[in-house]
């Protein structure tokens, strides 16, 4: 992940970084479906986990100004502080070293790295129970600590920490609970296998990355191995590529994805690999204003990390009502959503990201047949008090119409657009259903309830 504020934005919109020219003009990447699984799925579930679950923190702003040049000096995502600690005169370095003493090492945590199976399983578990369709978790991450037993490198979880193949229980535990199992893999970054200053700005990221054709084999080996013992149905790769694997080279993406596609006929993959093919979009921790009919996905943590940060307040984390409205706006412009969740050193997830997990999923038992197979309306919203999403339930959703999801139960009335049909229509609101009948036009009263979370006027196709 990267550490994206609102001015940076355009330049991470990774789909138009397509890497070398002349390397690109060589790869012949394959003419693909999007498989309906995903776009039917809607809620997905990364988990971050790794060394840097042992520190747990991370720079929260205190009021203090600092420019773009400083943002990764005060780097807010926990998951970088392999990087962080490493930079002169950052607050994490100095958390660093008060906390565990002038030269200790950022690989001295594997020695405090302990996952638990049973912690890892009742992470999952939850997971699955809020709704997930899709779980993705961190395989190997920029740091390069590999959470699966691997005969790439002894850096990693089975060798150098407890013994648990953490990618094995992940994935076995969300096939149990039916949901689809996806891999996040940092391609471009590899802090173990790299020798280079810890990066201090944008520039940096794409200077201090490797692109030779050793790191290339290295990093395609991993990721073949991952699909090989794994499976995936989803690549979810970070940043971008080592260049020299661009082109048409054995160990290239390009044969890569052949292999791959041949392995899983319904395997996806996202667009951060720094080539000109991908098969949907990423938009971290943004707001995106308008719908977009090509298939994307917004990824965001509960607060302002991804990797548990015991350095956020309660002001920095999602309250229920905030993920739920921010996850219905998603749907209604045509997007999943990627929820990530930062377990603990030990595997488990603190009480603070999972009691907004829990009330996720409390909100999805009621609504979430509404949610899931829906596809984008014709608009998104109407300017009004009760602020609605707009949801379309195709002929193949087991109840074909459209969603209103009222956003706003505080406001009065939702006045019933002009294209709309007449018709009878039926409020879902906290397990309670009662009819009503709409026309164009026509204001309805809102039902009055305790709850301030959104509920649903479904209307059947007619």
């Amino acid at each position: 992940m990267i550490f994206i504020q609102s001015e940076r934005t355009r330049m991470f919109t990774f789909e138009n970084r397509v890497g070398p020219v002349e390397l690109a003009a060589k790869a012949n990447y394959p003419k693909r479906e999007i498989p309906e699984w995903f776009k039917d799925a809607k809620l997905g579930f990364f988990i971050h986990y790794g060394l840097y679950s042992v520190p747990a923190w991370a720079y929260q702003p205190d009021g203090s100004k600092y420019g773009l040049e400083e943002a990764y000096t005060y780097h807010q995502y926990a998951e970088w502080y392999g990087n962080t600690w490493r930079i002169n005169g950052s607050p994490c370095r100095k958390f660093h070293e008060d906390s565990y003493g002038v030269g200790t090492t950022y690989e001295d945590f594997t020695k405090l790295f302990a996952p638990s199976v049973e912690n890892l399983q009742a992470t999952v578990q939850l997971l699955i129970d809020a709704g997930a369709k899709y779980i993705v978790p961190t395989t190997k991450h920029h740091d390069g600590f590999c959470l699966w037993e691997t005969d790439s490198t002894d850096f990693n979880c089975v060798k150098r920490a407890n013994g648990v193949d953490v990618v094995q229980v992940i994935t076995e535990t969300a096939r149990a609970g039916g949901a689809e199992v996806g891999i996040y893999f940092s391609g471009a970054l590899d802090w173990h296998v790299s020798d280079f200053p810890p990066i201090e700005s944008d520039r940096d990221i794409f200077i201090y990355r490797r692109n030779d054709p050793a790191y290339a084999k290295y990093a395609a080996n991993q990721l073949e191995e991952l699909i090989e013992k794994f499976a995936p149905k989803l690549l979810w790769n970070d940043i971008d590529w080592p260049d020299a694997g661009k082109g048409d080279d054995e160990f290239s993406l390009s044969k890569l994805f052949e292999r791959y596609f041949a392995s899983q006929p319904e395997g996806i993959i996202n667009d951060r690999w720094g080539i000109p093919y991908h098969e949907y979009l990423t938009r971290e921790y943004t707001d995106v204003s308008e719908t977009m009919f090509k298939p994307w996905e917004s990824t965001r943590g509960i607060a302002k990390s991804f990797g548990v940060n015991n350095n956020e307040s309660g002001a920095d984390f999602l309250t229920i009502k905030g993920l739920i409205n921010y996850f219905v706006d998603v749907v209604s412009k045509g997007g999943n959503l990627l929820l990530n969740v930062g377990p603990n050193a030990d595997g488990s997830l603190e009480e603070r990201q999972a009691i907004i997990v829990r009330g996720l999923g409390a909100w999805m038992a009621h609504y979430g047949k509404f949610i899931y197979g829906s596809r984008p309306w014709q608009r998104f919203t109407d300017e009004q008090e009760a602020n609605p999403r707009y949801l379309t339930l195709p002929a193949s959703h087991p109840s074909p119409g459209l969603a209103v999801i009222i956003c706003n139960p505080n406001a009065t009335s939702y006045t019933v657009p002009a294209d709309f049909p007449a018709t009878t229509a039926t409020w879902y609101v906290e397990g309670n259903r009662f009819e009503v009948e709409v026309h164009p036009g026509a204001q309805l009263p809102l039902p009055q309830v305790e709850s301030d979370l959104p509920y649903v006027l479904y209307i059947p196709t007619i």
